[in-house]
């Protein structure tokens, strides 16, 4: 059981912040940004430094469940813990001993893994996730061409290890599974890609299949938004097989309770380390008014500690890397 430390500085755990898909989510990072097994075009978190399909113990679990154990003993109010950060969690070759600290010590805390599901099947691995509570994995692609486009994985990776791998994690696993699909229009869009989706997903059997999109700078210029016509087209063939959800843009709605607190700041720039927000988007993740938002990315900008880049849907707010 991890000893809970006095004055914790919060490396690996992050958050909570309000997720379209997952309510108000407490983020744990596994690995090093950014280290990966593939380089998405899509990827919010830019080019993958190292990219790789060797697992390692990336840090010591005690130092991870230590974060853990220190944010939860107060009790928060959360809706998941979840595994994501700037990279693949699978490729923490620990992950299944953290999963099973969390479940030891704070049983009532729902666990999800956000995944690109490469490694889920495979050896161990469907083992080390026994406990989840949900499990994400993404499938973009329905065919070789088409996965080495959008998702250039590591070497020796292919379309048929990804697919083999979906399948049988959910031969060997019963834990709930959401697949999301990611649609790059001019990549994955077309009715012989849809018809091939179609086919794949009969056999892997998810739960629920989540269409996804460009909400946010793409890492490649040439990723553009999918449009409502070709999402629901999507979603009128697939829903023939299970149950088919379109990820929602995040609403002040959505986002309408309190958070905030003296380290708002650094929670704010812990996020936009990960992902290009939006001030906006800032707003409505922590739930701060509009005001507030713009007075601590102003701070966070005097202290240079992050920057302003304009793209395509507005402006963002990036770390400073210079």
């Amino acid at each position: 059981m991890p000893q809970k430390p006095g004055n914790i500085i919060f490396r690996r755990v992050f958050g909570p912040v309000r997720s379209r898909r997952l309510g108000i989510s407490l983020g744990v990072d596994l690995i090093p940004p950014k280290t990966c097994n593939q380089n998405c075009v899509y990827c919010e978190a830019g080019k993958t430094g190292d990219l790789t399909n060797e697992r390692g113990e990336f840090f010591p679990p005690s130092e991870i469940l230590d974060e853990l154990f220190a944010f939860l003993s107060s009790g928060p109010k959360l809706d998941f813990i979840t595994f994501s950060g700037a990279g693949e969690p699978t490729l923490y070759s620990k992950i299944g001993e953290v999963i099973s600290g969390i479940k030891e010590n704070f049983p009532e805390y729902k666990i999800c893994l956000l995944t690109n599901g490469i490694l889920i099947g495979h050896g161990s691995m469907p083992d080390e996730l026994r406990l989840l509570d949900l499990i994400i994995p993404s499938l973009d692609a329905s065919d070789e061409d088409t996965f080495q486009k959008i998702n250039r994985p590591a070497k020796g990776l292919n379309f048929e290890y990804l697919k083999n791998s979906l399948t049988m994690f959910r031969k060997r696993n019963q834990v709930e599974m959401w697949l999301e699909l990611f649609i790059v229009p001019g990549a994955n869009d077309s009715d012989s890609s849809l018809k091939n989706f179609a086919e794949i997903i009969s056999v892997i059997k998810p739960d629920k299949i989540q269409l996804n999109g460009l909400d946010r700078p793409a890492f490649e210029s040439w990723v553009k938004k999918a449009d409502a016509e070709t999402v629901l087209k999507f979603k009128g063939e697939l829903e023939k097989i299970c149950p088919v959800e379109i990820i929602p843009k995040l609403t002040a709605e959505f986002c309408s309770s309190e958070s905030g607190g003296a380290d708002i700041k650094e929670k704010i720039l812990r996020l936009v380390s990960r992902r290009p927000c939006t001030a906006e988007e800032i707003s409505l993740i922590f739930g701060i008014d509009a005001m507030r938002a713009d007075a601590m990315i102003l701070e966070l900008l005097r202290a240079k500690k992050v920057s302003f880049e304009k793209m395509d849907r507005g402006v963002f707010v990036v770390p400073n890397r210079k």
